[in-house]
């Protein structure tokens, strides 16, 4: 059961992606932006991943900023995509670094891993819908599943953000 329900969650997160994209693509997706506080959604997260992954993993969180402005559950799906592939892209132990600073217009939140690091001809493509590195063949045990679908959804949202 409790592999059904996995699969059954993983399945209703990729479609609510792709109608988000596709909803951001059209401009058809309101962002509902307020003073969020990043801690909680952040400490919700890292408590989430830890618990379902196989590996060890490290989270090391410095937040200089107390809220952001943005739409509350948005963010919080930033955060999670960047979060999962920093873990399925990692070595055997994870670290992931999640840091805030304030510009002068904005708030800059940052998700930094010690995974596998993506190619300078990758990073010209990875935000695209359906582009997987190639890291994505080599990394993990059994290769990390996925769509190519992540980074893209998390680029259009943060742009929906004017960010």
């Amino acid at each position: 059961m409790s592999i059904a329900k996995r699969a059954t969650e993983h399945l209703f997160t990729l479609i609510n992606k792709i109608v988000t994209i596709s909803k951001l693509e059209n401009y058809k997706l309101e962002m509902n932006r307020t003073e969020v506080e990043p801690t909680p959604i952040i400490e919700k997260l890292t408590e989430k991943f830890k618990s379902n992954v196989q590996k060890p993993v490290n989270f090391i969180i410095s937040l200089q900023t107390k809220t952001a402005y943005a739409d509350n559950d948005y963010l919080g799906k930033v955060i999670s995509n960047l979060i999962d592939n920093a873990i399925k892209y990692s070595k055997e132990s994870v670290e992931i670094n999640i840091t805030s600073e304030e510009s002068e217009c904005y708030t800059i939140l940052k998700v930094c891993d010690n995974g596998l690091g993506i190619s300078e001809a990758d990073q010209k493509v990875i935000l695209q819908k359906y582009e997987r590195a190639t890291a994505a063949k080599r990394s993990c045990k059994n290769g990390a599943s996925g769509f190519g679908l992540g980074l893209n959804f998390v680029d259009q949202v943060i742009k929906a953000h004017e960010g």
